[in-house]
């Protein structure tokens, strides 16, 4: 009841010239929609085995488009299973298949499906979401529903809000006594009913909406605008009295708009209809500036997509465009609804749902476009068809429509309420292979935790080693992956700025492990936070043999196997850690083998930039110098040693040596000395570096005293010993990397 629309159709490369004069027949009435008539006759050839394939497939279509959707399983499944059958069919006996709960069957169509038709966009969401129904199960629900005791046992879909009523669409027997039946579906035609909205959600006082709207053919559903004197409803081509049809001679829908005069609603055809394509499911946005609506006018992704077009002042329209973003497909995408914030919601049998149509969210990105759409997942959805999502003005409760197992009648509408606020969620894809061969892995324990270390998720590869997890954007993750025989495998990655990323991948890379390791992790000495790319040289003390092209991963680490090493041996490294933006150390490590496990060495790095002083970052003691001399002491050199260090670790790091005294002696004085320790502890550091050009001495004497400290002329200081000391230092700032 909810479709109303032209079924797609598919050009096969079926033989049909054994077609029958009546199956000829039988496709008339499918050609004109009357599904129930064409199913009938397809069903008596079939019956003594005088259906063609295109018969089949129309067969198969006509379930599909009424519903039925364990025949259409049925007679999909009988081209699906046949020899070269056309992708769209097996994508329509996967989705049959889904539709009927029988989820591990439908994956397999859709690898299928993928295969053949891999840039197809339901294909590639498909191959990056593996775990999606996985994934569903395990998801908090973002809704509750209740069904609505007011539903008939015909069809009762699409509500809408008027007010503080709501309109929606029936088929159920009207006060008149006359309905007309359907080609279509065999069901009466709909006509718009409105109702009081009780405090719980129920419906009551359910009356037909007006009897000038209602005429012998569908109507419904409809929306309004915000002060409720404009509605926007879908009817059949029938206006003024006259029934029309399109070359093809279909009747299609159309969307009128109507105004209420204080007595009755007076109904005009608006710009954007056409005999020759149907438009239907209008929505409007808050500010009622903006016409959203459904049609398969031709130049169009899919089956149906949604549109919009802009309302002007005068309540003329532009020109109708395809909605922006990643929302339509080449399968159905139907009844839009905007809520107050601009987000979409929409329905969808394109995107990976759990089985007809399901409920899809789409995030406002406050420019007129959307962000990814996201499925809610259950209980808003279900294998059944799912669609027709409204929201009143809090955004927190309103209806949803749904022909699922369980309700009263054909479609059904139910009251929902949202739990929690609805999250966009992206697929994180990857595959776990061997480092060092690129070997497919199988079996994997995989883990998704967040950026604090907590568990969300765990799955076990697939026989390609993939994986998939669904992540919320604009946050960080890491992956860990566990197999018998390798060592365990880290990675991080993040979702933020996703919207600009193309396709969010990251394989994880085991190593095998073949006994004792080494295992070098590194972490910024500031945040505690791993750092990736530190490249890092090992010598073997033992041997004197070095051991290079090492380099940490996102992680922070690596891992490299110790040879020919048993418990008790000793072994004795020296590592050098370096990376721009950071501190080069090195790090010896000498100790005794005590099991056959892995030996772990974490350094913690730090980070440098210009015009940071040295003696913040190492331990570096006072530099004292004799009264009034300037000659290095034995003291000092061991402090000064500390900076050659420094700089032969870090060979384009350029360093000005500046000395600084109290305030106690003449400035002129201080000057002079200052400069001349300056410049004796620079030539002890240049006489041990490469490069001695990388470090200069500059005096500042008493010219920058870090306190109160000043004494110079007649000004007299009662600071402590202490104090004066702060101001006689040495620094060692970073002038240039």
């Amino acid at each position: 009841m909810k479709h109303l629309f032209l079924l797609l159709i598919i050009f096969l490369s079926i033989d049909a010239s054994a077609q029958s004069a009546k199956e000829k027949r039988a496709d008339k009435n499918y050609n004109n929609l009357s599904y129930v008539k064409a199913a009938n006759i397809y069903e008596e050839l079939a019956a003594h085995n005088k259906l063609s394939d295109v018969g089949i497939l129309h067969l198969g279509n006509c379930y599909r488009e009424t519903g039925r959707w364990g025949l259409a399983e049925q007679w999909y499944g009988k081209l699906a299973n046949g020899k070269t059958p056309p992708a769209e069919v097996i994508y329509y006996y996967a989705q049959a298949l889904r539709f009927n709960g029988k989820y591990s069957e439908s994956q397999n169509q859709m690898n299928r499906f993928e295969q053949i038709q891999a840039d197809d966009s339901r294909a590639k969401e498909f191959k990056n979401n593996l775990s999606f129904f996985e994934n569903q199960s395990k998801q908090q629900p973002y809704f509750d529903l209740k069904i609505i005791e007011a539903n008939s046992l015909q069809a009762d879909f699409g509500a809408s809000f008027y007010g503080d009523k709501v309109v929606f669409a029936s088929a159920r027997p009207n006060q008149t006594g006359k309905q007309n039946i359907h080609t279509y579906n065999g069901s009466p035609f709909l006509d718009m009913y409105v109702a009081n909205r009780e405090t719980n959600g129920q419906l009551s006082n359910i009356s037909l909406l007006n009897r000038h709207i209602d005429t012998k053919f569908h109507e419904g559903p409809a929306c309004f605008s915000s002060d409720g004197n404009t509605m926007y409803f879908t009817r059949n081509n029938y206006f003024n009295g006259k029934y029309s049809k399109s070359l093809k001679g279909i009747n299609n829908l159309k969307i009128f708009r109507a105004k209420w005069n204080g007595n009755s609603w007076i109904e005009e055809n608006i710009s954007i209809n056409s005999n020759e394509y149907s438009v239907g499911h209008p929505a409007l946005s808050a500010d009622g500036k903006w016409l959203y609506f459904v049609s398969d006018m031709a130049g169009g992704k899919g089956e149906t997509d949604i549109y919009r077009v802009a309302i002007n002042s005068d309540g003329s329209f532009g020109n109708a465009e395809n909605i922006p973003g990643d929302i339509n497909t080449e399968g159905k995408e139907m009844f839009p609804f905007i809520d107050k914030q601009g987000n979409l919601f929409f329905a969808s049998d394109g995107h990976l749902g759990l089985g007809g149509l399901d409920i899809f969210y789409a995030a406002s990105d406050g420019n007129g476009g959307f962000s990814k759409p996201m499925n809610p997942g259950i209980p808003i959805n279900s294998s059944s068809d799912d669609f027709s999502l409204v929201l009143d003005g809090t955004s927190k409760s309103g209806y949803v429509s749904s022909n699922r197992i369980g309700g009263k009648g054909d479609d059904d509408i139910y009251a929902i309420n949202l739990l929690r606020p609805l999250a966009v969620t992206y697929s994180i894809n990857g595959i776990a292979k061997e480092k060092s061969t690129g070997l497919l892995l199988a079996n994997a324990s995989i883990s998704l935790l967040d950026a604090e270390g907590v568990l969300l998720s765990n799955i076990v590869t697939s026989t390609d080693g993939s994986f998939s997890f669904e992540v919320e954007s604009s946050d960080n993750y890491y992956l860990k992956g566990n197999l018998e025989n390798y060592f365990e495998s880290k990675t991080s990655f993040n979702t933020i700025d996703i919207e600009q990323k193309n396709k969010l991948t990251q394989d994880l890379l085991f190593e095998k492990n073949i006994g004792l390791a080494l295992h070098i992790t590194t972490l910024d000495k500031s945040n505690s936070t791993a750092i990736d790319s530190v490249k890092i040289n090992v010598i073997d003390n033992l041997t004197g043999n070095p051991i290079q092209g090492i380099e940490t991963g996102t992680i922070g680490d690596f891992r490299f196997p110790v040879a020919n090493k048993k418990v008790g041996d000793e072994i004795s490294y020296t590592i050098t850690f370096e990376k721009s933006g950071y501190l080069t150390q090195t790090k010896t490590i000498t100790e005794t083998v005590k099991n056959s496990e892995e030996i772990v060495v974490s350094e913690t790095l730090d980070p440098i930039s210009v015009g940071m002083d040295l003696s913040k970052i190492i331990q570096i003691n006072p530099i004292y110098f004799d009264v009034n001399k300037f000659n290095i002491r034995t003291d000092a050199a061991k402090e000064l040693d500390k900076i050659v260090n420094v700089l032969n670790e870090n060979p384009t790091m350029i360093i000005e040596l500046g000395s600084h005294t109290d305030c106690r002696g003449t400035a002129t004085a201080n000057l002079t000395l200052s400069e001349k320790r300056a410049k004796a502890s620079a030539d002890y550091v240049k006489k041990r570096i490469s490069n001695p050009e990388r470090i200069y001495g500059k005096g500042y004497g008493e010219t920058q005293l870090l306190n109160g400290c000043n004494c110079e002329g007649t000004v007299k200081s009662d600071c402590t010993e202490e104090e004066h000391q702060k101001n006689r230092r040495t620094e060692f700032k970073i002038i240039k990397m």
